[in-house]
Formats: structure tokens, C-alpha cells, sequence
């Protein structure tokens, strides 16, 4: 999806020089200056000064018309973490307010663990934390992460894919959560389009070969709301106009309703934007009118809104042909809140240097008590994580009590889920439900509308242990784990170290040696658990799996194990090179191939037989490692190989290797690629075409087709370096309905 092309610092201003006063201009002005002067010299992995980005960034904020405060921390985001700036020295030149916002991104790359999962889950659980302090923090870290993902083709595949998903799994639905639908469409688009990129460009194909169609439709749909609406007498604000379908959205219905594309109607759909809530409905019923509307596909958000605020109604009608055609109707500022959510609370005002929260936005952002609520009763950052993606940023229900109190409520809960919300003795004391006046089991789902009365009774004795497979949110779940936690305490802190003990003679270590008191103690600490007699007792309780603890405790003697290992890899490398030197049948001639055999040498050893891996094919300007096997020398791997990654991991026989002439030489070096794209007439022979005019090496070639038409064709040919093959590379791009190149792995 082509994205538009970078703004200047030029551009920004002449943004927020449309909505800011002078003054305000100025702060932005100041930013921009002093992250130009921090980043000097500093560039990205693309090659484009590091600037380029904090720019971009700052112009998605102004684009959302956000407070000068916001805009300038765009320009500073990156400040403390890849220059010598300070939070403070941001505090001192510019106020509490811009310090606070570039802080809170800042801390989110702090914390650094072995574990990857377990790294980037306490980043996240900190960027959440950060967001319910001040909104401003997120939207800034949403625009960073959105820059990112327009410029991620200069990553290794490996990174885009992970980034990605962290994309789709935490960023976009953070958008959505917050209503901010220009960024959360985007995100979702980038991220499928690196996920998975046959469909993603399958469907882009397609969208493109019915467009001129589907636009003529909707023109004559427009043509006919216009002429049923014409007697209302309505304002003229009133806008209607197509929209169309982001692609992830085509995707996702694609899966989710099991459809091929051609059973796809609503690729497009008309919006009418009026002046007033009364509008609204008066346009409803003139398009229900004209056409008749589809059951169960009428939706009023304006009534009850979404979590996020969002207000519309939405209807489905038997349109133009007999096909379904959606509608949405909303009011000028509905629309504003549809489209930047959050940020359209936080919006700079004339007369104000930043957004004020309203009581009505302060119910809409209620999201933040939840985080904030979440973290305190869960026990670990993995936890947290999952009660986020569990409780919050799913679709939602709202339900009544008796007195007409409307409780929010994830899609799926049901009354136990319901009682503790309300709070934590009502659950606790719940001895049945009602349902709209009749009783329910409490595996009853909660539906939208439905009056729930919780009953209890003051002489409960408290929760069933089985009330933890009935409810549906982690929240309730984790507060009758609660009770009983605190009722089994000390057995459960005793069964936690035995299950350590247990798991650390398994993996072959003396658990007297290892689990001391101090060590418990750093242990529990690092896990944030206020002492370890509450660490055990997760552990014996069933929170926390005792393997990942029990590798804490014997961290240091698997490192002296470890140490143990790479001596004895050592030792076993010296023996072979003095195996092979000894080997006296073998010519003058013949070890000097061997020592620059591929055209690589080995740092500080001789006369030791070394070949290039055929499951990566390196060749001559690629970064690469070496493994020592048994008796048969060095394989040569590329660093991104997942062999080479495995072999990492366990520090397994590794050994720094280098190019003797990075640039190649007259030799020819195999290397793999894998061509995907749409499967037209002609395509093989265009990419046959392509590199038989680069190379006189053409080794194999073979392709495969899938059920949605795209073609995988992969070629194995000769080249002489890096440099050569991004030429081969580059003009593969260029053929049409090709869509990814990307070097293969075996």
C-alpha cells in the first residue's frame, strides 16, 4: 500500500500554523531546532538522516490537531534514549508537560531481559501504565510506531514479521481501543501486507480490477440518498460520500466469515454527515424509505455508544441491483471523534496550551481505571498482558442493573463477570442472577440490553472454586483466586518450593546449593513480587509455572556450565587444526586452498577446511558466522540463518569468520531468491528474462501456484557479490504483479 511521500518541517508548520496561535508555533519551531541539533550526524537503517523520522512523526500529531506540548514531543521522542539529552534539560528548556509526555515513551525501552517474550511483555505492560497516566504518551508512541511500520522494508523479514504482529496484536488494537481509526486502519493494512503478504496483495489486486464498477455504483447510490433526502430541509453541513474498505478489514471478513472475495459486497460504503443528532434519524428513516432495510443489520451507536466513543448508525439496505449497500450516518462531531477518538478530546484548543478532558470524555476513557485496576491484581507482567487482550481490547456489551445503571462489559461475560465488577464483595457474596426477571445459570452470556439483577447473601461463605472456569474476564477470575490465595497461603507457599526443588533436580542442579534466602529474595524482587514467601505462593497456587523461576535459581550455574562448554569447543577446535596440519600427505597446493577455500578466512587459524552452508548460500558482501562441526572444518552461514540463530542460543561452536574480498572476486557464488506474485500470463517468463540478462548462471528454477492465484518461483543462480544481486534483486521489482523478493532458506 503506497504511502504518501515524507513531509518537510516546512509542512508541519504550515499545519499547526491552521489551528495554533503564534506563541504555540514557536514551541514546535524550538522542538523542531533542538532535535535537528541532538540528531545531528545520526541516521536510520533506510540511510535517511535519523531527523526524517521525529519529523514524520510530529506531522501524523499535527495531522490530529494535537496541543503544541504533543507535537513537540514528537520531535523529541527519541531524544533521551540515542542522544546525550536528559529529561531534564527537555524540562528546563520546554515544561512539566513535554518532560512527562517523552518520559513515558522513553521508560518503555528501559527494562531489558534475556527473554524476548518476556521483555517486550514488561515493555508493553509499562507503555499501558504510561498511557493511563497521561493519554498523550500513547498517541505519541501510536504515531511513532506507525512511522516504523511505513518504513519497515528496510528490516530483515525475520523483523518485520515480529514487529509486525506486535503491531497487530497491541498497537492497532490500542488505536481502535482509543477510537483513533485513521492510525488503527493503517497499522492493521501495514501489518497484513508484511504477515501475510499473498493475501494482502491478492486483494489489493483484486479491489484494483472491479474499482471503476464499484465506484459508478456508489455515485448512483449517492444520486438516490440525495433525492430521498432533499425534503428534509437539512443544514448545509450535510456531506454524503463513498468510503472504502480498508484492505485488513476485506481480509479479516475474508477469514472470519469464511467468504472468497467475489462474496463480498460492501467493499464500499456511503456516509452521510449531518449537522444534528435529529438529522440523523430523519435520514434513517428516508433511506429505509427508499430502500428496504436488511434484518439485523441496523446498529445505533449514537444511543449507545462505543467504548471508545465512537457514534454512528449504521444500516444495511437492499440497495441499486438488489445488493447490499451500507450506510453510516453521524453528525459533524461524531464524525471528528469517529475519526481521532481520544485525540479528539486531547485536541489543542485556542486559548489553551493543551486538550481538557470533559466529564462526558472522562466516561469514554474509562479504559485507563481498568489498566490501572488490572495491574493491581495481577502478579506478573505476562499476566497483565493477557488481561488486557482479554478484558479491554475486545468488542463489548452494556448491561443494566434494576436501577438502571449501565455496567460495560466484554462480549462474552457473564453475571459473575458482572458482579465483580460492581465490586469485589458483591461477587464474593453471589448466590445466583436474574435475567430480565428470570433466574439464569451463571454461565448465562451477557447480551446488550439485558437487566441484570445479581442476588446474594450476607451468610455466603464466599466463592466455588469452580466460579474460575465460569467467568469469562481475567479480572474476576483473578479476584477469586484471590480469595482462596489468601485462605491456602501457607500450603501454598510450602507446595511452591517444593515444585522449585522438584523442577531444579530434574534439570540436574542441587536445589540446597542454588535456592538460598538471598537468592529467593533477588529472585522475587526482579519478578516484583513484594517478598518471596508471595512468589512461592504463586507458584503453589498454579499463577506461575515453576520451570521459568527455577531457571532464575540456576542461572549462574548454567552460565559456569555454559563456560564449561565453550572451553571444551575450544580445546576440540585447536585438536582439529593440529589434526589437519599434521596431515603431511597433504600438498603445499592444497592447503592453501583450503585456507581461503569460498573466499573466506578464519580469525587467528590456519589450514582449517571451511565451506560456504547451502541452507543460506552466503556470498561475498553478506554479514556471516562460523560453525565448527566434528571433523569436518568450518560451515560458513549467513548471521540472519536460523541455523546460525539456533546454534547462538545453545553458544554452541561459533567461530568469527570474515570475507577476504568482501567485494567478490571473478568467481561465481550461488545464491537463492523466491519471487512471489500474482499468477498472470507471462510472469515466469519475465523473471527467466530478467535475470538471464544479469547473470550467465542460471542453476535451477521452479515455481508453484497456491489456491488464490499467487505464484511462488524460486531460482538459484550465480552472481559475484551482495552488490550484484540487489541489481537482480531491484530489477525483479520492477516487473509487474511482482510482489516480495526475498532471499530463501533451506
Amino acid at each position: 500500500m503506497a504511502h504518501e511521500q515524507n513531509m518537510t518541517h516546512t509542512d508541519v508548520i504550515k499545519i499547526v500554523k491552521t489551528y495554533m496561535n503564534p506563541e504555540h508555533v514557536e514551541i514546535v519551531e524550538r522542538a523542531h531546532h533542538f532535535a535537528e541539533t541532538a540528531h545531528n550526524g545520526q541516521v536510520r537503517q533506510s540511510g535517511e538522516p535519523y531527523i526524517v523520522h521525529p519529523i514524520q512523526v510530529a506531522g501524523i500529531l499535527a495531522n490530529l490537531h494535537m496541543d503544541p506540548e504533543t507535537v513537540a514531543a514528537g520531535y523529541m521522542h527519541d531524544l533521551v534514549e540515542d542522544t546525550g539529552v536528559t529529561i531534564e534539560d527537555i524540562r528546563i528548556l520546554f515544561s512539566d508537560d513535554v518532560a512527562l509526555i517523552v518520559d513515558g515513551d522513553t521508560k518503555l525501552s528501559k527494562i531489558k531481559y534475556k527473554s524476548t517474550k518476556e521483555q517486550m511483555t514488561e515493555n508493553h505492560r509499562k507503555l499501558l501504565l504510561s498511557m493511563s497516566k497521561d493519554i498523550r504518551v500513547m498517541i505519541v508512541k501510536l504515531a511513532d510506531r506507525l512511522h516504523n511500520m511505513r518504513t519497515l522494508q528496510h528490516l530483515r523479514p525475520d523483523k518485520q514479521r515480529r514487529i509486525a504482529n506486535e503491531t497487530l496484536e497491541i498497537y492497532a488494537p490500542i488505536a481502535d481501543r482509543l477510537g483513533i481509526s485513521t492510525i488503527k486502519w493503517e497499522l492493521e493494512d501495514l501489518s497484513l501486507r508484511y504477515l501475510n503478504p499473498q493475501q494482502y496483495y491478492r486483494i489489493v489486486h483484486l479491489m484494483n480490477s472491479r474499482r471503476d464498477q464499484r465506484i459508478d455504483y456508489i455515485e448512483d447510490a449517492i444520486k438516490e440518498i440525495q433525492g430521498a433526502i432533499e425534503d428534509l430541509d437539512l443544514g448545509p453541513g450535510t456531506k454524503i460520500y463513498g468510503r472504502p474498505k480498508h484492505i485488513y478489514s476485506v481480509y479479516w471478513k475474508m477469514v472470519s466469515q469464511h467468504k472468497q472475495f467475489s462474496q463480498i459486497y460492501d467493499l464500499l460504503a456511503i456516509r452521510v454527515v449531518v449537522d444534528s443528532i435529529k438529522d440523523c434519524y430523519a435520514v434513517l428513516g428516508a433511506i429505509h424509505t427508499r430502500w428496504t432495510p436488511m434484518p439485523g443489520r441496523f446498529k445505533d451507536y449514537i444511543a449507545m455508544p462505543k467504548v471508545n466513543g465512537y457514534q454512528s448508525l449504521h444500516t444495511t439496505v437492499v440497495g441499486p441491483e438488489g445488493r447490499p449497500l451500507e450506510v453510516q450516518i453521524r453528525t459533524h462531531e461524531m464524525h471528528e471523534v469517529a475519526e481521532f477518538g481520544v485525540a479528539a478530546h486531547w485536541a489543542y484548543k485556542e486559548g489553551k496550551t493543551s486538550g481538557v478532558k470533559s466529564n462526558e470524555s472522562d466516561k469514554k476513557l474509562n479504559i485507563f481505571k481498568e489498566i490501572l485496576e488490572l495491574q493491581s491484581e495481577t502478579s506478573n507482567a505476562d499476566e497483565f498482558m493477557q488481561g488486557v487482550q482479554g478484558d479491554i481490547f475486545t468488542d463489548r456489551v452494556y448491561a443494566f442493573t434494576p436501577k438502571g445503571d449501565v455496567f460495560e462489559l466484554p462480549k462474552g461475560a457473564g453475571p459473575l463477570d458482572m458482579a465483580y465488577t460492581i465490586h469485589t464483595e458483591v461477587g464474593n457474596k453471589t448466590t445466583g442472577a436474574k435475567v430480565n426477571g428470570k433466574i439464569v445459570p451463571l454461565d448465562y452470556e451477557i447480551q446488550t440490553g439485558d437487566i441484570v439483577d445479581i442476588l446474594t447473601s450476607q451468610s455466603s461463605s464466599g466463592p466455588s472454586r469452580d466460579w474460575a472456569n465460569l467467568v469469562y474476564t481475567r479480572r474476576a477470575r483473578n479476584k477469586i483466586k484471590q480469595f482462596f490465595r489468601q485462605a491456602d497461603r501457607e500450603k501454598n507457599i510450602l507446595n511452591g518450593k517444593e515444585m522449585i526443588e522438584h523442577q531444579l533436580r530434574d534439570d540436574g542442579f542441587n536445589p540446597k546449593e542454588i535456592v538460598t534466602p538471598d537468592k529467593s529474595s533477588e529472585i522475587s524482587t526482579k519478578l516484583h513480587y513484594s517478598s518471596s514467601d508471595d512468589m512461592f505462593a504463586a507458584i503453589g497456587f498454579g499463577d506461575v509455572q515453576p520451570k521459568g523461576v527455577a531457571n532464575r535459581f540456576s542461572q549462574d550455574a548454567r552460565k559456569q556450565q555454559e563456560s564449561d562448554r565453550q572451553r571444551q569447543a575450544e580445546k576440540e577446535l585447536l585438536e582439529d587444526h593440529k589434526t589437519l596440519s599434521d596431515e603431511k600427505e597433504v600438498s603445499h597446493t592444497e592447503k592453501k586452498k583450503r585456507t581461503a577455500q569460498g573466499g573466506v578466512i578464519i580469525e587467528g587459524v590456519d589450514n582449517l577446511l571451511v565451506r560456504l552452508s547451502h541452507c543460506c548460500s552466503p556470498i561475498p558482501g553478506d554479514e556471516i558466522e562460523g560453525y565448527i562441526t566434528k571433523g569436518r572444518g568450518v560451515s560458513v552461514h549467513r548471521v540472519d540463518c536460523p541455523n546460525i540463530k539456533a546454534a547462538e542460543e545453545h553458544g554452541e561452536r561459533l567461530i568469527a569468520v570474515s570475507w577476504e574480498n568482501p567485494d567478490g572476486d571473478n568467481s561465481n557464488y550461488s545464491a537463492d531468491l523466491e519471487v512471489q506474485g500474482y499468477n498472470r500470463n507471462g510472469l515466469l517468463n519475465d523473471v527467466l528474462k530478467t535475470i538471464n540478462n544479469s547473470t550467465k548462471y542460471l542453476n535451477s528454477v521452479n515455481g508453484k501456484v497456491d489456491h488464490d492465484k499467487m505464484v511462488t518461483i524460486s531460482a538459484s543462480f550465480g552472481v559475484r557479490n551482495r552488490e550484484h544481486l540487489e541489481r537482480i534483486m531491484d530489477n525483479l521489482k520492477n516487473i509487474p504483479d511482482v510482489y516480495v523478493i526475498k532471499r530463501a532458506i533451506h
